[in-house]
């Protein structure tokens, strides 16, 4: 491949990276981008790359929210009588952390049950502009119309802690939403969490850390779909979209998380508009 083809690939790393966390969808993205910037790759292959490239995203959360997220740690003090420099330790399990991961769980359970079954009618049907065009907007609107009524409610869950088995359950309900590409599983999943009433922070932060078997899942799937036998430039063109991705995604979940931290998410929502409008009219003229 030339120079102009592994800049491309750098594109595509970038766009995951950024939009896989910011509520304005990577899949969408990476869709519209695919459309301006064609991969020199077979449709089999980029449909594959399209989707594992996110296990670089989420390698991010891993690494970011590990403390948060890992419940197995070694205590602080030795076993018995052995000594520290012998490197026998205990094994501590943090309950809160497995209960975390009950819910996440619960979470994932409307997207395998309901997900798995029409994930190809969907690829056929809607992994289109205009799906993502309309999608954009309406989910763009849905974020200013959820914001402008969030400032008159109270907020009812302020920590991972107090977010029940329902609440996760009812956010997995709204992950579903985000199978119709251009929505944004970190979008409807925010925005979901905000209306049952949890903060923005918990929100944003159990949203990343239900992509974490989401993403593993789907991104399994597609590589067994394809199967293993990729050339030596396919490999690497995989290897250099995930580390980009990597890379860009630990800069934007910072980014969001201090965002978010003052802001609320309107300005994703004027973003979104704007964008599927630009989509839009651009596909109507030259199209």
């Amino acid at each position: 491949m030339d120079l102009w083809e592994w800049i491309k690939v750098l594109i595509l790393g970038i766009v995951e990276g950024i939009t896989e966390w910011l509520p304005i969808s990577s899949t969408g993205h990476m869709i519209l981008v695919d459309e301006f910037i064609k991969l020199d790759v077979s449709p089999e292959f980029m449909n594959m790359f399209l989707v594992v490239i996110q296990l670089g995203a989420i390698l991010a959360v891993v690494v970011l929210y590990w403390q948060k997220i890992w419940p197995f740690h070694r205590k602080t003090k030795p076993v018995g009588n052995r000594r520290k420099n012998n490197g026998f330790w205990a094994t501590h399990t943090d309950r809160d952390k497995i209960t975390l991961w009950g819910k996440i769980i619960v979470s994932c359970l409307p997207a395998i049950v309901i997900g798995l079954p029409l994930n190809d009618t969907l690829e056929t049907y809607f992994y289109n502009y205009v799906t993502v065009s309309l999608m954009l907007i309406l989910y763009g609107v849905l974020f200013i119309v959820v914001e402008n009524r969030n400032k008159r409610r109270a907020v009812k869950i302020s920590s991972l802690e107090e977010l029940d088995y329902k609440t996760a359950l009812l956010i997995g309900v709204f992950q579903v939403l985000s199978l119709i590409p251009g929505t944004s599983r970190s979008g409807s999943t925010i925005l979901g969490g905000i209306l049952l009433g949890t903060s923005r922070t918990v929100a944003a932060e159990f949203t990343f850390f239900l992509a974490i078997p989401v993403m593993f899942g789907a991104s399994l799937l597609k590589l067994v779909k394809f199967g293993f036998h990729f050339t030596g430039t396919e490999l690497l063109i995989l290897l250099v979209g995930m580390v980009t991705a990597f890379v860009v995604s630990i800069l934007a979940i910072k980014f969001l998380m201090s965002y978010i931290k003052r802001n609320d998410f309107k300005a994703f929502g004027w973003y979104r508009i704007i964008l599927g409008i630009i989509v839009i009219l651009y596909f109507l003229i030259f199209s």
